[in-house]
């Protein structure tokens, strides 16, 4: 006899707007960071997994770029990212601050072609008052037929992940675990690295400069004590070199500082992180350029 025939497995895709608390909402839910997270816009790029045993369930989320509308080429690229998960998952996490209007949910309703069942999650409901929370939640009662249930959530207060967790499991298709029960993302090392170099310039260059960057990781090298990771920052133009670099190299120092931290609280051993700057023109706009830089375009 399977002894898992009765447990569950499947994909749980994360969507929202830029800045709903995706990654932040992962990471709460995985007990550690994994996952990229800024107070800015349209930090995801690309699709992520993460996963969680939940009992002798497996939920497998997919973190999602937000959904916004196109402009540059790369801003395409992260649509395509997020609706290929709408559709191809088993079940959707709408993430919707309570401060947005319900216009945005509507959209997300014509943008879910394929009917993917959903569930609402209410985020950052630390924001509003008791009264304006339920309002918010008699907003969205007119579409009570379209989800499967509404929870607002803060995770500022403290909110217990077991109500997310088993609300998703009762959606999932009965199935054995897909991943290794150890593990808590497929994401390869390197790619995490990229993440928190990213998040890192992130936090500490301000205006569009962040969104006009990326990370090439050039070598890790793993040492008995020490792990030595060489990666280049690329920008479009010359003058983001220098403000990425900054007087004396403080600000490529600061970057590296920020990012070296992130990578030891997630490895538990000490890193040696050595950064480069390069510019690609147009990277954002260029299909080539940004196959280089690792995203998939068919």
């Amino acid at each position: 006899m399977n002894k898992n025939i009765d447990t569950k497995c499947g994909f749980v895709a994360t969507v929202g707007r830029p800045n709903a608390g995706k990654s932040s909402l992962l990471n709460w839910l995985v007990g550690q960071k994994i996952n990229m997270v800024s107070h800015k816009a349209n930090a995801t790029r690309k699709r992520s997994n993460t996963i969680v045993m939940h009992n002798q369930d497996q939920i497998v989320f997919v973190d999602t770029p937000g959904l916004h509308k196109k402009e540059k080429l790369i801003n395409q690229y992260m649509l395509d990212e997020a609706l290929k998960a709408i559709g191809d998952c088993d079940l959707i996490l709408y993430l919707a601050p309570v401060t947005d209007q319900i216009k945005y949910y509507k959209e997300f309703l014509v943008q879910n072609k394929k009917n993917t069942p959903h569930i609402v999650l209410l985020s950052k409901s630390d924001f509003v008052s008791k009264n304006e929370l339920l309002d918010k939640l008699d907003e969205y009662s007119e579409f009570e037929d379209q989800y499967k249930t509404i929870i607002p959530v803060s995770i500022k207060k403290g909110a217990k992940q077991h109500i997310i967790l088993d609300e998703v499991v009762k959606h999932l298709p009965i199935s054995p675990p897909l991943y290794d029960t150890e593990i808590i993302t497929t994401s390869h090392l390197r790619e995490i690295y990229k993440e928190f170099i990213r998040e890192a310039i992130f936090d500490n260059i301000s205006d569009e400069i962040p969104y006009e960057t990326d990370v090439l990781i050039n070598k890790v090298q793993e040492k008995p004590n020490i792990d030595v990771i060489k990666a280049t920052i690329v920008v479009e133009k010359s003058t983001q070199k220098g403000m990425i670099i900054g007087k004396n190299a403080t600000a490529i120092k600061r970057i590296g500082q920020c990012a070296r931290r992130k990578i030891e609280e997630l490895t538990y051993k000490k890193v040696y992180l050595e950064l480069f700057v390069s510019v690609k023109k147009g990277w954002t706009k260029n299909k080539t350029a940004l196959k280089e830089l690792g995203y998939d375009f068919i």
